[in-house]
């Protein structure tokens, strides 16, 4: 697998931004413009369903995989062995699912393994209520899958009852707080993989680490605003997790996108917008199409390799797999390492972690978080 595009960027501008420049800003909607018209083009090598491996010696949770995208990765892999933990907020519904794909499973072989377990992203309570969970059971993990995510388009400000902005809580903060919770559960699983869904949204996202919740007035919100900064805010924070971890750890963080999917993201859509997707099939991947980069970075054997190349040349973004399951390069502003330092030190105290959380971690030590348990 070869490195990303050699154009890189300056790993750290002096000047404090308040926003992206106009170019910047140009650069990232012609970029989604051309991954539009042209991603079913450039990933027609690929089949679909992506075969997979066998993966009998696999446990992999899979957030947000009831419907869309998160519900093709979570069958695809139970289909190829996997043990798949769904971690959804409505177990009834996970349950339900897991029956019918029990009864069109039926006479192929052996009995689908998935367990449901709660998880509400919206608390970062039930965050550490799964992670605790989890890890008391003291097996492996191999793979985590942060695919839950939200886009609601055109809606007002919302805020979770933690008081954070729903989009950058949802698609940034509570990942962020069950990846480094389950970090005994990943060691004990190594070589083993976090996975982030991302979004090319991440090119026209800006982070400002002073104002998270964009309350201050600086920035007028919109949820166009709060999804792709949360979205370029998880590849800050993913970018230095993956320095912080050793290769010794065997744990790989990698960022994909899934293209432009057609997915239960559309419901928040105006009906005018949705009809637009209904018109433009062609262009647009299914939901299945959509899990392809996803189920590549988790199973395939090139990737850890990737991963520990970045690593070697300190570049200063983790690893980020495109729609057509090959490597891309990430904004330009996701390449600001000393943004990225400070999105890691604010979400880590958002998250009521402290600052040597990881490196407790990975000594094995009890790390305490004011969310949880003990809190209520």
């Amino acid at each position: 697998m070869s490195s990303p595009s050699s154009s890189a960027y300056s790993p750290s501008e002096k000047q404090t931004k308040q926003g992206l420049g106009w170019m910047e800003w140009l650069r990232g909607w012609l970029y989604l413009v051309y991954e539009m018209l042209f991603q079913r083009i450039m990933a027609s090598h690929l089949q679909n369903p992506l075969p997979l491996p066998p993966l009998n010696d696999l446990t992999c949770i899979v957030t947000g995989s009831t419907s869309g995208i998160g519900l093709e990765i979570a069958r695809q892999l139970a289909e190829s062995g996997a043990h798949v933990v769904m971690a959804v907020r409505k177990p009834k519904a996970a349950q339900e699912l897991i029956q019918k794909w029990q009864n069109e499973w039926s006479g192929m072989g052996l009995p689908l393994n998935i367990e449901v377990m709660e998880l509400d992203l919206l608390s970062l309570d039930s965050v550490v209520r799964f992670a605790e969970a989890w890890n008391a059971c003291m097996g492996p993990l191999h793979v985590l899958i942060n695919n839950a995510g939200i886009f609601s388009i055109g809606e007002p400000q919302r805020f979770s009852k933690d008081g954070y902005e729903e989009h950058m809580q949802v698609n940034h903060l509570a990942p962020a707080l069950l990846s480094i919770l389950l970090l005994p559960s990943l060691i004990r699983g190594s070589p083993s993989r976090i996975i982030n869904v991302n979004s090319i949204m991440h090119y026209v996202g800006f982070v400002d680490t002073e104002d998270m919740n964009i309350v201050s007035g600086k920035r007028k919100y919109t949820s166009l605003a709060g999804y792709s900064n949360s979205k370029l805010a998880q590849i800050m924070f993913s970018s230095i997790l993956h320095k912080k971890l050793p290769a010794e750890a065997g744990i790989n963080v990698v960022c994909v996108s899934p293209g432009i999917v057609h997915t239960n993201v559309a419901r928040d859509l105006p009906k005018i917008v949705q009809g637009a997707y209904h018109l433009i099939p062609y262009f647009i991947f299914s939901a299945r199409e959509g899990s392809r980069s996803a189920l590549f970075a988790a199973t395939d054997p090139q990737v850890p390799e990737y991963c520990g190349v970045l690593k070697a040349d300190e570049w200063p973004v983790c690893a980020c797999i495109s729609h057509d399951c090959r490597p891309m390069n990430a904004s330009e502003e996701a390449h600001n390492l000393e943004t990225s330092y400070k999105v890691w030190e604010k979400t880590l105290e958002m998250i009521g972690l402290p600052s040597d959380a990881v490196d407790k971690l990975l000594e094995g030590d009890v790390v305490e978080c004011r969310y949880g348990a003990k809190r209520e």
